[in-house]
């Protein structure tokens, strides 16, 4: 099962007849959260931009496929995988991949958020996930953050952690027994690369509700919570 609009407005604190209009959540006054099939393609690649990692990427690290790379597959290729995955401007959709948030009304971050499983790199590659664990990997129930990204411009805003928490009810209403993510940890003052905190950062996933459940690496985190 993978992840479909729905109106979560009272899940996020917000009543859908509270004269707000039909927005999908909203997260604090001046941060709104929707499905990206809700949110337009050009907005969302608004998001990422035209340089750095995130463009480069397109979210596509952890869905790459057995023996393929990022070698192989051209940028535009990867867009129109990450087109395909999100539905972009299909409201009406019965799939989507993750969240986009908007900053008054500009588009300013994204979240990857599926069924664990979609995931066919994290679960053939990555090791974070699974060390010291007896976790099954098909397990469709459990769902995954895997991506948190913030539009340059706009960080250190509060984006991020809009994202987080929006994900936990975007997933459980979705049918979601758990929801994991895989943050970096970081401590004050300390410096980290963008393109290093696209997993998030342990903070704003503790403060979504999420509770660590392994420590694989001394600078990664496994965070969970279950519904």
């Amino acid at each position: 099962m993978i992840a479909g609009p729905r109106d979560l407005a009272e899940s996020a604190g917000r009543s859908s007849d509270d004269g707000g209009g039909p927005d999908w959540m909203t997260t604090d006054a001046a941060i709104s959260v929707v499905p990206a099939n809700e949110a337009s393609w050009e907005d969302l690649q608004a998001v990422f931009g035209t340089r750095g990692e995130a463009a480069i990427c397109q979210c596509q690290r952890y869905k790459l496929q057995p023996r393929e790379s990022f070698r192989a597959v051209p940028v535009a290729v990867r867009a129109d995988r990450l087109r395909r995955q999100t539905n972009c401007g299909h409201p009406e959709a019965d799939t989507t991949s993750g969240l986009v948030a908007y900053l008054e009304g500009e588009p300013v971050g994204w979240c990857a958020v599926e069924p664990r499983p979609a995931y066919a790199g994290l679960l053939r590659v990555y090791r974070v996930p699974w060390v010291g664990r007896g976790e099954d990997k098909g397990d469709d129930g459990v769902w995954a953050v895997t991506c948190v990204f913030t539009r340059a411009g706009y960080r250190r805003r509060g984006v991020s952690s809009a994202l987080a928490r929006a994900a936990v009810p975007f997933a459980r209403e979705r049918g979601a027994r758990a929801l994991e993510a895989y943050p970096m940890v970081t401590q004050p003052g300390q410096e980290i690369a963008w393109g290093e905190l696209h997993v998030g950062s342990r903070s704003i996933f503790a403060a979504a509700g999420f509770a660590e459940v392994g420590r694989p690496t001394p600078r990664r985190a496994v965070m969970r919570i279950d519904f």
